[in-house]
Protein backbone atom coordinates (compact mmCIF):
# COMPACT_ATOMS: atom_id res chain seq x y z
CA UNK A 1 0.00 0.00 0.00
CA UNK A 2 1.31 3.89 -0.79
CA UNK A 3 1.21 6.27 1.84
CA UNK A 4 -1.86 8.87 1.96
CA UNK A 5 0.05 11.70 -0.24
CA UNK A 6 -0.85 15.33 -0.24
CA UNK A 7 -1.45 17.15 -3.58
CA UNK A 8 1.65 19.20 -3.25
CA UNK A 9 3.53 15.18 -2.70
CA UNK A 10 2.11 14.01 -6.02
CA UNK A 11 3.04 16.92 -7.44
CA UNK A 12 6.48 17.09 -6.74
CA UNK A 13 6.64 12.78 -7.41
CA UNK A 14 5.20 13.59 -10.67
CA UNK A 15 7.53 16.24 -11.62
CA UNK A 16 11.10 14.12 -10.44
CA UNK A 17 9.56 11.49 -12.68
CA UNK A 18 9.30 13.22 -15.88
CA UNK A 19 12.95 14.75 -15.35
CA UNK A 20 14.39 12.06 -14.50
CA UNK A 21 13.48 10.32 -17.34
CA UNK A 22 15.49 12.73 -18.79
CA UNK A 23 19.04 12.45 -16.59
CA UNK A 24 20.19 10.06 -14.49
CA UNK A 25 19.68 12.08 -11.01
CA UNK A 26 17.18 15.33 -10.21
CA UNK A 27 18.91 17.88 -9.03
CA UNK A 28 17.29 20.86 -6.37
CA UNK A 29 17.19 23.58 -8.69
CA UNK A 30 15.96 21.77 -11.73
CA UNK A 31 12.76 20.23 -10.03
CA UNK A 32 12.19 23.69 -7.93
CA UNK A 33 12.16 25.30 -12.34
CA UNK A 34 9.73 22.52 -13.04
CA UNK A 35 7.42 23.26 -10.30
CA UNK A 36 8.02 27.44 -10.68
CA UNK A 37 9.03 27.07 -6.63
CA UNK A 38 11.80 28.22 -4.74
CA UNK A 39 14.99 25.82 -3.71
CA UNK A 40 14.21 25.69 -0.07
CA UNK A 41 10.49 24.46 -0.17
CA UNK A 42 11.68 21.84 -3.08
CA UNK A 43 14.08 20.73 0.00
CA UNK A 44 12.04 20.66 2.40
CA UNK A 45 9.75 18.47 0.42
CA UNK A 46 12.24 15.69 -0.40
CA UNK A 47 12.63 15.49 3.18
CA UNK A 48 8.96 14.33 3.31
CA UNK A 49 9.30 12.05 0.29
CA UNK A 50 12.49 10.12 1.66
CA UNK A 51 10.63 9.48 4.65
CA UNK A 52 8.20 7.95 3.06
CA UNK A 53 10.38 6.02 1.39
CA UNK A 54 9.72 7.35 -2.14
CA UNK A 55 12.63 9.03 -2.59
CA UNK A 56 16.26 7.97 -2.79
CA UNK A 57 17.79 11.13 -1.95
CA UNK A 58 21.46 12.32 -1.31
CA UNK A 59 22.24 16.23 -1.14
CA UNK A 60 25.24 16.25 -3.20
CA UNK A 61 24.84 13.70 -5.84
CA UNK A 62 20.70 14.39 -6.48
CA UNK A 63 18.00 12.12 -6.35
CA UNK A 64 15.26 9.95 -7.77
CA UNK A 65 12.30 8.02 -7.04
CA UNK A 66 12.40 4.95 -5.21
CA UNK A 67 10.21 1.64 -6.18
CA UNK A 68 7.43 3.06 -4.28
CA UNK A 69 7.91 6.32 -5.83
CA UNK A 70 8.13 5.32 -9.29
CA UNK A 71 4.73 3.22 -8.56
CA UNK A 72 3.09 6.69 -6.85
CA UNK A 73 4.05 8.39 -9.99
CA UNK A 74 2.91 5.88 -12.22
CA UNK A 75 -0.85 5.81 -10.62
CA UNK A 76 -0.99 9.98 -10.94
CA UNK A 77 -0.51 10.14 -14.30
CA UNK A 78 -2.15 7.05 -15.33
CA UNK A 79 -5.04 9.61 -13.63
CA UNK A 80 -3.51 12.55 -15.38
CA UNK A 81 -4.17 11.07 -18.90
CA UNK A 82 -7.05 9.40 -18.36
CA UNK A 83 -8.79 12.33 -17.65
CA UNK A 84 -6.91 14.04 -20.61
CA UNK A 85 -8.88 11.31 -22.92
CA UNK A 86 -12.03 11.60 -21.38
CA UNK A 87 -12.44 15.73 -21.64
CA UNK A 88 -11.16 15.43 -25.25
CA UNK A 89 -13.24 12.21 -26.94
CA UNK A 90 -16.23 12.38 -24.57
CA UNK A 91 -16.82 16.02 -23.71
CA UNK A 92 -14.99 17.49 -26.69
CA UNK A 93 -12.18 19.93 -25.18
CA UNK A 94 -9.63 20.56 -27.60
CA UNK A 95 -5.89 19.34 -27.03
CA UNK A 96 -4.77 22.25 -25.69
CA UNK A 97 -7.28 22.76 -22.86
CA UNK A 98 -6.81 19.78 -21.56
CA UNK A 99 -3.49 19.48 -19.44
CA UNK A 100 -5.01 22.21 -16.67
CA UNK A 101 -8.38 20.86 -16.12
CA UNK A 102 -6.37 17.08 -15.46
CA UNK A 103 -3.98 18.59 -13.11
CA UNK A 104 -7.05 19.20 -10.98
CA UNK A 105 -8.38 15.71 -11.81
CA UNK A 106 -5.89 13.96 -11.77
CA UNK A 107 -5.76 14.04 -7.63
CA UNK A 108 -8.92 12.21 -6.85
CA UNK A 109 -7.48 9.24 -5.37
CA UNK A 110 -10.37 6.76 -6.08
CA UNK A 111 -8.97 3.89 -7.70
CA UNK A 112 -12.42 2.57 -8.54
CA UNK A 113 -13.30 5.32 -10.56
CA UNK A 114 -10.30 5.55 -12.35
CA UNK A 115 -10.85 1.75 -13.18
CA UNK A 116 -14.14 3.05 -14.35
CA UNK A 117 -13.23 5.62 -16.06
CA UNK A 118 -10.33 3.72 -18.22
CA UNK A 119 -13.34 0.91 -18.97
CA UNK A 120 -15.71 3.75 -20.37
CA UNK A 121 -13.09 4.96 -22.42
CA UNK A 122 -12.54 1.73 -23.69
CA UNK A 123 -9.07 1.17 -22.42
CA UNK A 124 -6.88 3.59 -23.85
CA UNK A 125 -3.36 2.69 -24.63
CA UNK A 126 -2.15 6.73 -25.28
CA UNK A 127 -3.70 10.07 -24.35
CA UNK A 128 -4.52 12.90 -26.88
CA UNK A 129 -0.77 13.84 -27.17
CA UNK A 130 0.31 10.51 -28.14
CA UNK A 131 1.17 9.86 -24.83
CA UNK A 132 1.11 6.51 -22.89
CA UNK A 133 -1.27 6.16 -20.49
CA UNK A 134 -0.08 3.10 -17.34
CA UNK A 135 -2.53 0.53 -17.33
CA UNK A 136 -3.86 -0.79 -13.78
CA UNK A 137 -0.06 -2.17 -12.92
CA UNK A 138 1.71 0.81 -14.11
CA UNK A 139 2.27 -0.54 -17.56
CA UNK A 140 3.29 1.42 -20.50
CA UNK A 141 2.38 0.96 -23.86
CA UNK A 142 5.78 2.21 -26.28
CA UNK A 143 5.42 2.83 -29.63
CA UNK A 144 8.52 3.21 -32.28
CA UNK A 145 8.43 6.80 -33.21
CA UNK A 146 11.19 9.59 -33.85
CA UNK A 147 11.13 13.31 -34.30
CA UNK A 148 10.10 14.72 -37.52
CA UNK A 149 13.14 16.22 -37.51
CA UNK A 150 14.94 13.39 -38.46
CA UNK A 151 12.36 11.91 -40.58
CA UNK A 152 13.77 10.97 -43.89
CA UNK A 153 12.84 13.46 -47.16
CA UNK A 154 9.93 12.09 -48.87
CA UNK A 155 9.04 9.13 -46.33
CA UNK A 156 5.23 9.03 -45.22
CA UNK A 157 4.62 8.80 -41.50
CA UNK A 158 1.85 9.35 -39.06
CA UNK A 159 2.37 11.74 -36.23
CA UNK A 160 2.02 9.61 -33.17
CA UNK A 161 3.28 12.33 -30.23
CA UNK A 162 3.81 15.78 -29.33
CA UNK A 163 6.34 16.05 -26.90
CA UNK A 164 6.02 19.81 -26.08
CA UNK A 165 2.87 20.02 -24.90
CA UNK A 166 2.46 24.20 -24.67
CA UNK A 167 -1.30 25.15 -25.07
CA UNK A 168 0.55 27.81 -27.46
CA UNK A 169 2.11 25.01 -29.29
CA UNK A 170 -0.55 22.40 -29.35
CA UNK A 171 -3.00 25.49 -30.48
CA UNK A 172 -0.82 26.45 -33.47
CA UNK A 173 -0.58 22.63 -34.80
CA UNK A 174 -4.63 22.83 -34.46
CA UNK A 175 -4.65 25.78 -36.79
CA UNK A 176 -2.76 24.05 -39.35
CA UNK A 177 -5.09 20.56 -39.29
CA UNK A 178 -2.14 18.50 -37.64
CA UNK A 179 -3.24 16.42 -35.12
CA UNK A 180 -2.09 12.70 -33.77
CA UNK A 181 -2.84 10.44 -36.73
CA UNK A 182 -2.11 13.19 -39.55
CA UNK A 183 0.07 11.41 -42.38
CA UNK A 184 2.85 14.02 -43.07
CA UNK A 185 5.87 14.11 -45.04
CA UNK A 186 9.18 16.50 -44.87
CA UNK A 187 9.42 17.33 -49.09
CA UNK A 188 12.46 19.61 -48.20
CA UNK A 189 15.16 20.72 -44.72
CA UNK A 190 16.48 23.72 -45.25
CA UNK A 191 19.45 24.24 -44.09
CA UNK A 192 20.14 27.66 -43.65
CA UNK A 193 17.78 27.46 -40.09
CA UNK A 194 17.40 23.70 -40.23
CA UNK A 195 13.16 24.07 -40.36
CA UNK A 196 11.22 21.85 -42.45
CA UNK A 197 9.04 22.08 -45.47
CA UNK A 198 5.96 19.59 -44.74
CA UNK A 199 3.28 18.38 -47.06
CA UNK A 200 0.11 16.79 -45.25
CA UNK A 201 -3.81 16.63 -46.29
CA UNK A 202 -2.87 17.28 -49.92
CA UNK A 203 -2.14 20.60 -49.01
CA UNK A 204 0.57 23.42 -50.24
CA UNK A 205 3.75 22.77 -48.92
CA UNK A 206 4.19 24.79 -45.08
CA UNK A 207 7.36 24.97 -43.31
CA UNK A 208 7.54 23.77 -40.07
CA UNK A 209 10.77 25.38 -37.38
CA UNK A 210 13.38 23.15 -36.26
CA UNK A 211 11.94 23.82 -33.09
CA UNK A 212 8.45 22.85 -33.72
CA UNK A 213 10.01 19.96 -35.86
CA UNK A 214 11.45 18.04 -32.98
CA UNK A 215 8.52 18.50 -30.75
CA UNK A 216 5.89 16.48 -33.56
CA UNK A 217 7.09 13.10 -33.24
CA UNK A 218 6.28 10.48 -35.95
CA UNK A 219 6.07 6.84 -36.98
CA UNK A 220 7.24 6.32 -40.70
CA UNK A 221 5.20 4.29 -42.64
Amino acid sequence: MLPNLSIAEENHIKSIYHLQQLQESVNTNALAGHLKTKPASVTDMLKKLQAKNLLNYNPYKGFRLSRDGNRAALIIIRRHRLWESFLVNKLNFSWEEVHEVAEELEHVRSKKLVDKLEAFLNFPKFDPHGDPIPDSNGKLSLQQQLPLSQLPLNKPAVITSVHDQSSELLSFLSSLGIVIGTKIEVKRRLPFDNSNEIKFKNRQVINLSEQVSNAIQVNPL
